[in-house]
């Protein structure tokens, strides 16, 4: 019996992989790493809490990562090559920074959003040479992009399946070490909480199995907005439960994605719409850092954790991430008649925020 061989190899095209592979390996070599910043809280002298400034990146957020690593993980398997049409399903800001790798490889992109989305965003793709497709129901964003997809012969970067998987957890430059590695010379090196919101759940993914990789003692909490499904993913993993989505941009799904691995995780906080918006409007007040609502989100969880640690006599660090820079919201979270429409009051919150930060009370 004669042999058989079917041969797939194209010199060209793995010539154009290897370039494109290339151009993404140099745009992290060039990019140095993001900032640690320490945020004094008065009354709380045993527990330090650092804010990891993602906003720094060429692409202005946390997804600039995410966005590198699903190129590099399709390029690498065999998904990607020359002249395809790259898709996404996105809320903003990794559509953003997919456009922005789009473009450095030449290659048409797509993202598939929901319809709310700020326009600040959209004209931050759009600028990059991207094109938006807007949908009225933000449960359909998945579906759409995978039929313009299919429909182009292109390829859908999926981030909500494969960003757990795109990133190397046990290295490799990725949030988790680089965080690690800057609290090396502080008092409390190894964070008794990195708090962290979940979009694709990537991120929390990527913290919860490098902790454990390490043997840090070290927990993971994941915050919640209002009416996202994550939070029944956690409590019943698998139980398939769907809500109306998320209006903090960023963070919060009307289903869990795969790349959210509730097992990883050690704590889920919800935290009220309203909440989120405050704690971003304190943190520009207190801080002058402008820093986007998914931020807050983390941040009003933050200030209950150094609560509940000042209340428990312990002492430690927190860390969680300044995912992106508020410059994108000021005509929506950060414009009073757009947070009035929208039937949020930030008052009560805000006074919340102001004890814990000033007297170490949770009236929350």
């Amino acid at each position: 019996m004669s042999l058989i061989e079917v041969d797939r190899s194209a010199p060209a095209d793995r010539e154009w992989v290897t370039g494109a592979i290339r151009k993404l390996k140099a745009d992290q070599n060039r990019s140095a790493d993001t900032h640690l910043i320490a945020v004094p809280m008065p009354a709380f002298p045993d527990i330090d809490l650092y804010l990891k400034d993602e906003s720094t990146h060429p692409t202005g957020s946390l997804k600039h990562r995410l966005a590198r690593s699903l190129f590099l993980y399709g390029l690498c398997s065999g998904l990607i090559f020359e002249g395809m049409e790259i898709v996404e399903a996105s809320s903003g800001s990794t559509a953003v920074s997919e456009a922005f790798f789009a473009r450095m490889l030449g290659l048409p992109f797509t993202a598939v959003m929901a319809i709310g989305t700020s326009p600040s965003k959209i004209a931050l793709i759009e600028r990059e040479g991207g094109r938006c497709v807007l949908v009225d129901d933000p449960a359909s964003v998945c579906d759409v992009a995978r039929d313009i997809a299919a429909r182009t012969k292109g390829h859908y970067l999926d981030q909500f399946t494969y960003a757990e998987r795109a990133t190397d957890w046990r290295g490799n430059t990725n949030l988790a070490e680089s965080i690690v590695g800057q609290l090396e010379m502080e008092r409390f090196p190894e964070p008794e909480w990195v708090i962290v919101g979940a979009g694709t759940g990537g991120t929390s993914a990527t913290i919860g199995r490098f902790v454990r990789y390490r043997g840090l003692a070290t927990r993971v909490c994941v915050v919640d907005p209002e009416d996202s499904a994550f939070l029944a993913a956690f409590q019943e993993p698998g139980c398939g439960v769907t809500t109306g989505g998320s209006r903090i941009e960023g963070i919060g799904r009307p289903r869990a994605e795969p790349s959210f691995l509730p097992t990883v995780v050690d704590r889920l906080v919800r935290v009220p719409d309203a909440a989120s918006v405050a704690a971003a409007h304190f943190l520009r007040h207190r801080t002058g850092a402008l820093a986007g609502p998914s931020t807050g989100t983390a941040l009003y969880a933050a200030a209950k954790l150094a609560c509940d640690m000042r209340g428990a006599g312990q002492s430690g660090s927190i860390v969680t991430l300044l995912c992106d820079n508020g410059m994108r919201y000021l005509d929506t979270y950060f414009s009073d008649a757009w947070v009035d429409a929208q039937g949020w009051d930030l008052s009560p919150y805000l006074t919340v925020m102001n004890r814990a930060w000033d007297d170490g009370v949770w009236t929350g």
